[in-house]
């Protein structure tokens, strides 16, 4: 991220942590489960030069990765704010200052690449870690007057959408909801899949795109080494790409797969950061990279990703966790950046909800169909509802300050 940052970087204030209950338009099924509500945990964080809001990806259950929505607010309150305030952690003698650290504010040091060097000390929960980050970048960018896009380095004003289409009860209800978001515009369809829903709905969704529409599958580590066959066997519908079939840790076999077939392999859950990322491709378990900025701990972090997979000529796409337009925002601006060259999960609002604690995302019209546009103002360049987080709480707010 290039950096234009002030003679002095902002001072956290207070951290504001916000549970939040949105209802989803349709359940969302996938290998691991079904949701019907989208449970957030919004961070909002406020400076002496601004405040700035960030959302943490991580579901209500344990059940898509090891972080969840009430471990996520328990790290931040006994850990991970108390580090960024200056006070110790939990009662122990470290207090972590790093981020705020005189010299650091009077070199100009951007606060936000300052919050993860802060925050190493604590072990994992790169949600948690990524949400305050996420928060901190959007303040810090909003004093600056710059928008995520410009900072990150974004090369397009619109990006192209696609959309994750969860497990349907039955066949004919799949290619009703696949054929809503064609005739909406959707520039790509990724289904997911799981063993006893893969072959037929996929073949089913191909007939219905025909063989030039864009169609990849999720399968959410839920197969293994003994479904390589049945895998192989999605070569015959075309596919842009098979998304993590196997365990995260697992990538040998993903690389035995990956020779076993001519449809490309990618990683999601597996690529952590942008070492995780190099190891897996050099190792052939990965010829496509999903980036999920949560899941590598922040926005910065992603950047990096892209550059390496970029300079490896390995092509990105940015994925989605139901993200409120918070989220969304920030997703957008990364997904403009000249490595994510395949559309990725950024859908427009009305995919999942019926409203949003921000303005809804809206897919353009004419040339600009089946695309989202990149925000331009200050920071994720989008206002938050404060009425709906007040609605929609799940949870009295915590508010933590020095």
């Amino acid at each position: 991220m290039t950096s234009t940052a002030p003679a002095t970087a902002p001072r956290i204030e207070a951290i504001e942590l916000h549970r939040i209950e949105v209802p989803l338009v349709r359940p969302f099924e996938t290998s691991f489960g079904r949701e019907t509500v989208r449970e957030a945990l919004l961070v909002h964080v406020r400076t002496d030069l601004g405040d700035g809001w960030g959302e943490c990806v991580a579901g209500r259950d344990p059940f898509y990765s090891a972080e969840y929505v009430g471990g996520a607010a328990s790290v931040i309150e006994r850990y991970l704010a108390p580090a960024l305030l200056g006070a110790t952690a939990d009662g122990a003698t470290r207090a972590v200052r790093g981020a705020e650290s005189a010299d650091a504010r009077s070199a100009g040091v951007p606060l936000a690449a300052s919050v993860a060097p802060a925050l190493a000390f604590v072990a994992g929960h790169r949600m948690a870690k990524g949400a305050i980050e996420a928060a901190v970048l959007d303040a810090e960018l909003r004093a600056q007057g710059r928008s995520m896009g410009e900072a990150f380095g974004a090369v397009r004003d619109w990006v192209d959408c696609g959309v994750s289409v969860g497990i349907a009860p039955t066949l004919e209800e799949l290619l009703d909801e696949v054929t809503g978001y064609v005739e909406e515009g959707y520039r790509r369809i990724k289904l997911k899949i799981k063993p006893g829903w893969d072959v037929v709905p996929v073949g089913a969704v191909r007939e219905l795109l025909g063989r030039d529409g864009l169609l990849q599958v999720d399968a959410n580590t839920a197969y293994t080494a003994d479904d390589i066959p049945l895998l192989a066997s999605l070569d015959a519908f075309g596919l842009l790409l098979i998304e993590q079939p196997f365990a995260e840790e697992d990538l040998a076999t993903h690389a035995l797969l990956a020779s076993a077939c001519e449809t490309p392999v990618c990683l999601d859950e597996s690529i952590l950061d942008a070492a995780t990322a190099v190891d897996a491709i050099e190792r052939g378990a990965t010829s496509v990279v999903n980036i999920k900025p949560g899941r590598m701990g922040g926005y910065l972090e992603a950047l990096r990703v892209h550059d390496a997979c970029r300079a490896l000529d390995v092509p990105v796409w940015c994925g989605g966790m139901l993200e409120t337009g918070i989220g969304r925002a920030a997703n957008v601006a990364l997904a403009a950046l000249p490595g994510f060259v395949l559309p990725g999960d950024t859908s427009a609002s009305s995919r999942y909800y019926a409203d949003d604690v921000t303005d809804p995302f809206v897919l353009g019209t004419g040339e600009h169909r089946g695309q989202l546009r990149v925000p331009d103002a200050p920071g994720t360049g989008v206002a938050v509802r404060d009425d709906l987080v007040r609605e929609w709480a799940s949870a009295p707010p915590i508010t933590l300050t020095r």
